[in-house]
């Protein structure tokens, strides 16, 4: 995978003197309060604080101020970012203003962070967000690149950026930091699975990724397209068979909790390229097809993620890991697939591909574990952005409790969730003449007809559908990700689960 952005935290250390600090320097100031006694220390001659008018700086949330070489110092650089006002900082605002100072970095080697601001009360967790935040601003997917960037700060990966963020609880901000890096480091796999290309992550190479993370204590298998064959998966096999490369499905499970509580379940879209098949996309734009297992690389992320931080829970991660190409081989429109549940499926148009490899997958999860409950991620529809533009995934759910968690869980993360219906009338849009079900129900609706139809393989266990076409590829660039593959859904269910289902 891509190199871990080359951040090195030195270490989290209490508040000191400004005598001989050398580096960059960043302070806080509140738009209310200006400079704490501690970042004033380094700034002996004030010129920092009087350059604040004419800089038009406030303190506002995310502004910038910088002066260079400060008188009475040996600094490079000091550099003020405001905080907006102090009572209103959460975790969120700490990520930002951490991206905020990762987008100030440039060439700095060595840097300090003086956690220190009028108004406010900082601890460990503050502190431990600020440096998550730095983290997943730096990331940038470039192993590709031969010519590095001169202006990039990374361009010489083995002259990492030591940062030191100074804080009143260093040991507080060491704890809590371990588990944010966890969090973090699952983020940055499920981005990198995204940016890679094609040609290098297909479903086998995708599901060696996944057997990697048994080094963490995650047990994983990996069913061959013989396997699945077996048992009845004829619906995910159909997407597949157009496609020299072989289908693959990867299951992962955390097994943190107690030895007798049912696990909770996330099951991801792996097609790790779509070409639509023979109903075959337009080729503007189909490069960005390399994106479309976006929900398998959540899952992905966030097994990491919650097994590097061992979380205590029981947890299974599933991915169906498919390319849908065409040759001589591929599945036809008119073509009937049975799949793993008995259930005969009509493929009126081989580009609703996604839905045919989640139709196996949910299923194989709950016959096989019994979950408390599955959340699937899927790059589903074009609908979905359609409806909700690139700032929201769209949630289906048949269960109240679980819709209502995920839906805190995003307003907690930022990884915004809003909720769509299901309904016996948009059910009746995908029933067949020639089959039990077809998997396109008409031009409206296009987001709800698809939830419709995984609904139909999930009996009565809870159950929830993330659309995350908008937002898992392709999405707005904002102070904590500037990558085109943003690991969305990874903090969202990481937040899931130790919000709730932890021993």
């Amino acid at each position: 995978m891509n190199p871990r952005p080359s951040i090195a935290f030195a270490k989290f250390a209490a508040p000191q003197t400004a005598a001989n600090r050398k580096g960059v320097v960043f302070v806080l100031s509140a738009d209310d309060g200006g400079l704490s006694g501690a970042a004033r220390v380094y700034d002996p001659g004030n010129t920092l604080e009087r350059a604040f008018p004419v800089a038009e700086f406030t303190g506002k949330f995310a502004g910038v101020v910088e002066i260079l070489a400060p008188e009475g110092t040996s600094l490079d650089r000091l550099v003020a970012i405001g905080a907006g006002k102090a009572s209103g900082l959460d975790e969120t605002a700490w990520l930002k203003l951490g991206g905020t100072i990762a987008a100030s970095l440039r060439k700095a080697t060595d840097v300090a962070v003086v956690l220190d601001l009028v108004g406010a009360v900082t601890g460990g967790k503050d502190a431990a967000n600020l440096a998550a935040g730095i983290l997943l601003r730096s990331y940038s997917f470039d192993k590709y690149k031969t010519r590095k960037d001169k202006d990039d700060a990374r361009a010489d990966p083995k002259k990492p950026i030591k940062v030191t963020i100074h804080t009143a609880d260093p040991a507080g901000a060491k704890k809590a930091f371990a588990e944010v890096e966890a969090v973090v480091d699952g983020v940055l796999l499920a981005r990198d699975l995204v940016n890679e290309p094609a040609n290098i992550l297909g479903p086998v190479e995708f599901a060696a990724q996944a057997k990697e993370l048994e080094a963490l204590g995650v047990k994983v298998e990996i069913l061959a397209e013989k396997e699945m064959k077996k048992l009845g998966m004829g619906s995910l096999l159909g997407v597949a068979q157009g496609s020299p490369r072989g289908a693959r499905m990867a299951v992962m499970q955390w097994n943190g909790g107690k030895p007798k509580d049912s696990p909770v379940a996330f099951v991801g879209k792996g097609v790790t390229f779509d070409t639509g098949g023979n109903s075959m996309k337009p080729a503007s734009g189909m490069e960005d097809m390399k994106g479309d297992m976006g929900g398998a690389a959540a899952v992905t992320g966030l097994m990491h993620a919650l097994a590097a931080r061992k979380a205590k829970a029981n947890v299974v991660g599933i991915i169906g890991l498919v390319e849908n190409a065409v040759d001589g081989h591929a599945q036809r429109p008119g073509d009937i697939v049975t799949s793993m549940s008995g259930q005969t499926i009509e493929v009126l148009n081989t580009d609703a591909e996604g839905r045919l490899v989640l139709a196996d997958a949910l299923w194989y999860c709950n016959d096989r574990f019994q979950p408390k409950f599955m959340v699937n991620l899927a790059t589903l529809t074009g609908a979905i952005m359609v409806a909700l533009g690139l700032h929201y995934a769209g949630l289906f759910s048949n269960n109240d409790e679980l819709a209502e968690r995920l839906t805190a869980a995003g307003q907690a993360t930022q990884e915004r969730l809003w909720r769509m219906p299901l309904g016996a009338e948009y059910d009746k849009l995908i029933d067949s003449k020639n089959a039990d079900m077809k998997n396109i129900g008409g031009r409206y609706g296009g987001a709800i007809i698809a939830a419709q139809f995984l609904q139909r393989f999930v009996k009565d266990t809870p159950w929830a559908h993330l659309d995350i076409a908008g937002t898992a590829m392709g999405s707005p660039s904002s102070e904590i990700n500037q990558s085109w593959g943003s690991g969305f859904g990874v903090r969202l269910l990481d937040r899931l689960v130790r919000d709730h289902y932890e021993s």
